[in-house]
């Protein structure tokens, strides 16, 4: 459901569930949380399916450092730490799922992810480019599809399960259909399928009419085959799908609506319509025998399409279309040692891009004909000193190379193509310190670099963007660098799990956006291409709490604080200052108390979430003016009373209802308004 995010503020070892609580995400391995040196967010499926969340992007909103921006109702972007768009790297079960087409800033991308389909998710703040490579800034977001669960059955033993669900939203007229169902021989294969379709009426806000040509409709199909070979070696082979039709980036049309005094848009029509695919085969080994104690193969192929229609003021009609094709290989070995237990490989990934578009006769959005490749060597060291102190060592080597093929001279018009290469090495260096002998309380810290490579949109992009500029061309761009520096403190204990975290970014090169002092176009817009340039910093401080009062009752919270700043251009000058970093979330504020039945059958909680005024604009926001107020985006606070009844083995019932003050907000930097007050229901039914 819209309100039922899936994403708790931290995740902690119950005193009931004795065993260790394992992610892969932060070391490429399963490895035990408690001996990370850093803060992990891991969501299981048990909380998917009892918060239901209506999109994957707005799930995120209850994670600490983490905030939304909806540039349409049907296109969010996560900010993770202060970073948006491809400056955070998304993963699906390992896979770079981030291409070479995306845009910059707050995009639409992550939306097309299927949270129906997952059996956990991790998130990793700060860090990922040693062991995923470019674009791991504000964090690593890995998604891991649901899989038949053949290993936990019985050997030889013929399994069939299923469930299929329903969510209904009244602010939004929404609806919200779920079937999956596996198959299989325990011990030996298994086989998933599942598949959501969904419909999305259009918002009803706290004030006001409907928000005309914000619904739209959306479907999602996942298959997985789980073969086991022996007792070492798994085969994996999977395929997901996911479609997005008809989604109005309402803000930039007449159907926008004024916010706090936004502008309307002029354009009669602006809509997407876009299409992902991901298809890969994997090989498994662990536990084997000699010096690599565990392997993985991966090849995939995967596939990007989007396409934007749009009606002019005067009633042109025009379209944009961009169709990406991505082969990727991973291989990754470990090994224990007696210097520590070794993670290294090598991964490859490879995109051939088309683009067409109805007003420009070289290329659309980006350049035609083009690829763009990525090849990465890394390793990365795990290090017990005793029984208390255990420190990461990791470093990374990646070669890039884009090949523009057609794009059109923005100044003369004519066809070119372009290439360049790059190369990037990274490392990081993290600890962290058991200061009691049961591990209850912990040190942790540490150095991490990271990268971005110019993608294909710096660099080819002739395309409009916000609501007065057109993006040319761009070639010479180097790679952005960042160092992150960490350093907290984690607790916990039977009754309470706990986080502290200051982190400090330096941002040296970022691409930004440069005025070329050229109008271009009908109506007139305002010409920037890309440059590097933009040196600063991105600063803040989580806090996190979970505290377990007793079997039934329990309270959470966090609070997230962010500001950063950059050498940007002014305006359409070539004058450069440090300004605030663009559209940067203001403080965040959460909190709730959960009461839970002794069975666990029955629940429910009572949560908040707040956003502070975002006022601190740099000249790009105050130039946003269909999206942000001219002083800024004002605070609220977002109440959710919500529960389930598990009835009986078979059915499990869940109901909600969001936005109890009934207050009219938007997040900041977003296209349309929220839901007003609203009704959220849902059943499922296991079989």
């Amino acid at each position: 459901m819209r309100s039922l995010c899936f994403l708790t503020l931290v995740t902690a070892v119950s005193a009931a569930d004795p065993l260790p609580e394992v992610v892969i995400t932060a070391t490429r391995s399963e490895n035990d949380m408690k001996k990370l040196p850093s803060v992990v967010k891991k969501l299981d499926q048990k909380q998917i399916a009892e918060r239901q969340p209506r999109t994957f992007p707005e799930a995120l909103r209850e994670t600490p450092g983490v905030a939304i921006q909806k540039t349409a109702n049907g296109q969010g972007s996560p900010f993770i730490r202060g970073f948006t768009g491809f400056r955070n790297l998304m993963l699906v079960d390992g896979i770079r799922y981030n291409n070479s087409t995306f845009r910059e800033g707050p995009n639409q991308y992550w939306a097309l992810l299927d949270p129906l389909s997952m059996e956990r998710v991790e998130v990793i703040p700060s860090q990922g480019s040693v062991l995923y490579g470019s674009d791991a800034i504000g964090g690593t977001v890995n998604a891991i599809s649901k899989g038949s669960g053949f290993g936990g059955e019985e050997a030889g033993r013929f399994f069939s399960h299923g469930l299929a669900s329903y969510r209904w939203s009244s602010a939004e007229n929404s609806h919200v259909e779920h079937l999956e169902s596996s198959i299989g021989e325990g011990q030996k294969w298994g086989l998933h399928v599942g598949g959501t379709m969904s419909q999305f009426g259009d918002v009803k806000p706290g004030q006001g009419p409907k928000q005309a040509n914000t619904g739209y409709d959306q479907w999602a199909i996942d298959i997985r085959l789980d073969v086991a070979l022996d007792d070492h070696w798994l085969l994996t082979a999977a395929h997901q799908s996911a479609a997005m039709n008809d989604v109005w980036r309402t803000h930039s049309t007449t159907s926008g609506i004024s916010f706090e005094g936004t502008a309307i848009g002029t354009d009669r029509v602006r809509l997407f319509d876009q299409q992902r695919s991901l298809s890969y085969l994997r090989l498994t080994g662990k536990e084997l025998d000699g010096w690599i104690d565990a392997a993985r193969v991966t090849v995939s192929v995967q596939t990007q399409d989007e396409t934007q229609f749009r009606v002019d003021p005067a009633g042109a009609r025009s379209f944009n279309d961009v169709d990406v094709t991505t082969l990727g290989a991973d291989l990754q070995f470990e090994s224990l040692t007696p210097a520590g237990k070794l993670v290294y490989g090598a991964d490859f990934y490879h995109d051939w891009v088309e683009s067409d578009a109805s007003d420009n006769p070289v290329a659309g959005a980006v350049a035609d004909d083009s690829t763009y490749s990525m090849l990465g060597i890394f390793i990365q060291d795990e290090i017990d000193i005793g029984d208390h102190v255990h420190v990461i060592l990791g470093g990374r080597y990646t070669h890039v190379r884009a090949d523009a093929g057609k794009f059109r001279n923005p100044v003369t018009g004519a066809r070119e193509s372009w290439s360049d290469e790059w190369d990037n090495f990274s490392a990081n260096a993290r600890l962290l310190v058991d200061l009691d002998t049961q591990d209850r309380f912990q040190l942790f810290g540490g150095w991490s670099q990271s990268f971005r490579a110019p993608n294909l949109s710096d660099l080819s992009r002739d395309d409009f963007s916000g609501t007065t500029i057109r993006e040319a061309p761009a070639t010479g761009l180097s790679p952005e660098t960042y160092n992150t520096f960490e350093i907290g403190l984690k607790a916990q204990t039977e009754t309470l799990t706990a986080s502290l975290a200051y982190f400090y970014t330096h941002i040296e090169d970022m691409i930004v956006r440069r005025p070329t002092g050229r109008l271009v176009g009908a109506p007139p817009r305002n010409e920037v291409t890309k440059a590097n340039g933009g040196d600063g910093y991105m600063q803040g401080v989580e806090f996190a709490a979970h505290w377990q009062i007793d079997p039934h009752w329990s309270v959470f919270g966090h609070i997230a604080w962010v500001e950063g700043e950059a050498d940007q251009f002014i305006g359409f000058t070539n004058a450069t200052r440090r300004e605030p970093l663009g559209k940067v979330t203001p403080l965040m504020g959460y909190g709730g108390v959960r009461w839970q039945s002794s069975s666990k059958k029955v629940w429910t909680e009572l949560v908040c979430l707040t956003y502070g005024e975002a006022a601190r604009l740099n000249t790009s926001d105050q130039a946003d003016t269909q999206r942000i107020p001219p002083n800024g985006t004002p605070s609220f606070w977002l109440l959710t009373l919500r529960g389930g009844w598990q009835v009986n083995d078979q059915l499990i019932l869940n109901a909600g209802v969001e936005n109890l003050l009934n207050q009219n907000y938007r997040y900041h930097g977003s296209g349309s308004n929220e839901p007003g007050i609203g009704v959220n229901l849902g059943a499922t039914v296991k079989f």
